[in-house]
């Protein structure tokens, strides 16, 4: 087989992901220095076109980045005006009042936005300063200077058959160098992934835990919408089976966002996230907000939870993770992009000293010193112990002394208990099947609850049938003589898109993977209990076309 011979352009630095995270360090390097060469490459067929969050913004990484970013015109115009807890029974609420939260619990100055619409913007700016930003470019390879460091990126690889070779359209690509490259791809990036194994990164920290999100945009009865209320929900219809909860967001024009989170680390693998959700809108205070309304759209990501124990080292030669490629989220406050964007900023600062010293292909040790001393370290050690502590103790006991820790944390910069560490990884979590019951699940009313595969065409999402799979298996057989007889084959159930099926026919049960109905949330990659599936990139623009999720 002959070797694919690739153009090549060079870069000062090539960001991979046009994220939150990546956004801002392309436009933060533009400031620091107007001439510097810098490309962003975005798998998704727009730039927001792959983005989905929450979200509530808190606009202190914007402000850090862009102090003007309201006469910028940016698209973060709903202030959160309202602040809503409730503990859920099937049947009925408690409100959990707003004083005895920690004050960092308080969205008090925060947005409700569209990331999607966030980014579009963001890239604007980024385009403006003269970045080149190249939607419909997956990164399918790393690529590797002599002397072990990352070099650059495979960009742009169209027209490969099923079974991987070259098609009659096939074009190979570029290689895109650059003195450094910041990975910028999200949970769970596939890139990422192999940089964090290949440098042994996650050594000494703790293993990256993660929850499943999932979300509906509603257009709901203008009388009862209430522009800038953020609601939360903990309790039903999840209760023990599985920590998590939900968030329903009142945006603009008479739409809300209603979100539903399960913490991938569950032991049942006949829970089913995508039908808990469903569940969870016939909750009597949910139907009755959406009673009348129509759903609009539907997509799902993978979010990650691990927090300040689970951050990776973000810098190995020639190369450094952003986002949450390196996990930043603040798992109580259900937040992330704000430190995503004070990553990317970070980040670039660093290759900027780096670049005047004539530096290239090292580590940025200027950018892991910044993380893990300045506002992001701040924002994630207050909470460094909530999740673990719900992992072990369940939700009640991890609401009274994750509130004790995170005042205790607020208050004297200190904590009652130390740090906490996370057990197994979520894989590791899963329990066999004979040893846990079936979870009897209402079937979807086409009104408030829908099946996974009407759902997904609300997602938009459409890949080319002609080309190979991106969801690998290691080994074809696992699903069927593994998964299947010990864990009942979860990935029926814990992939919110219907992409994987076990079949039965005359000669025996069959896995069919429908990669077609992919929407890149990556669960498969981190939940699979026999870690058997690897999520890699398909060709460039296909996926999900989230419009302002």
């Amino acid at each position: 087989m002959t070797e694919t011979v690739r153009e090549a352009m060079e870069y000062d630095v090539v960001i991979v992901g046009a994220g939150p995270a990546g956004l801002s360090a392309a436009i933060r390097l533009k400031q620091l220095d107007a001439d510097l060469n810098v490309v962003v490459l975005e798998k998704g067929s727009e730039v927001g076109a792959h983005i989905l969050s929450g979200a509530v913004l808190d606009p202190c990484g914007l402000d850090a980045l862009m102090p003007d970013w309201k006469e910028k015109g940016a698209p973060i115009t709903v202030p959160v005006r309202e602040d809503n807890f409730y503990m859920l029974g099937e049947a009925g609420q408690i409100r959990v009042p707003n004083w005895p939260m920690p004050p960092l619990m308080s969205n008090h100055g925060n947005y409700i936005v569209s990331m999607a619409n966030v980014c579009r913007w963001m890239a604007e700016q980024a385009e403006g300063m003269g970045v080149e930003i190249f939607p419909g470019m997956s990164c399918s390879e790393l690529v590797w200077a002599e002397d072990g460091s990352v070099k650059g990126v495979v960009a742009g690889e169209f027209g490969k058959n099923p079974d991987g070779t070259p098609g009659e359209a096939y074009e190979p690509g570029m290689e895109l160098h650059g003195k450094y490259v910041f990975l910028s791809e999200g949970v769970r990036g596939s890139l990422s992934k192999q940089v964090i194994e290949k440098f042994d990164l996650s050594k000494g920290h703790c293993p990256q835990k993660f929850g499943l999100g999932m979300k509906e945009i509603w257009e709901i009865d203008p009388e009862k919408h209430r522009e800038g209320t953020v609601t939360h929900t903990m309790g039903w219809p999840l209760n023990k089976n599985a920590g998590g909860g939900s968030f329903i967001y009142h945006i603009e024009n008479n739409q809300v966002y209603i979100g539903f989170v399960v913490h991938l680390n569950y032991a049942n693998p006949h829970l089913y996230p995508y039908m808990e959700f469903q569940r969870f809108k016939h909750h009597p205070m949910v139907a009755e907000l959406l009673k009348g309304g129509k759903r609009v759209a539907y997509g799902a990501r993978a979010i990650s939870e691990g927090g300040w124990q689970s951050i990776p080292k973000v810098v190995a030669p020639g190369v450094a993770l952003l986002g949450c490629s390196a996990g930043l989220v603040n798992v109580p406050r259900i937040k992330g992009n704000h430190n995503a964007m004070l990553s990317g900023k970070a980040a670039a600062e660093a290759a900027y000293e780096a670049l005047q010293a004539g530096r290239s292909g090292d580590e940025l040790t200027g950018y892991e010193d910044e993380l893990r001393t300045g506002p992001i370290a701040k924002d994630l050690k207050k909470v460094r112990n909530v999740k673990p502590m719900w992992s072990k103790w369940g939700l009640t006991a991890s609401l009274a002394f994750g509130g004790l820790d995170m005042w205790t944390n607020s208050l004297f910069g200190a904590s009652l208990f130390g740090t906490l560490r996370h057990g197994k990884t979520d894989a590791a979590s899963t329990g066999e099947a004979k040893d846990y019951p079936k979870i009897d699940y209402p079937k979807p009313d086409g009104v408030l609850s829908f099946d996974r595969l009407t759902n997904v065409s609300f997602s938009f999402t459409n890949h080319e049938e002609s080309q190979p799979c991106h969801l690998q298996l290691k080994d074809p057989s696992v699903p069927i003589s593994v998964n299947l007889p010990k864990f009942d084959e979860p990935a029926q159930r814990y992939c919110p898109a219907g992409v994987y099926e076990v079949l039965d026919g005359e000669g025996g049960p069959t896995f069919r993977i429908n990669f077609q109905n992919c929407v890149h949330c990556k669960t498969c990659d981190i939940k699979d209990p026999s870690q058997n599936i690897n999520w890699t990139t398909p060709q460039g623009g296909d996926g999900p076309n989230y419009p302002n999720m």
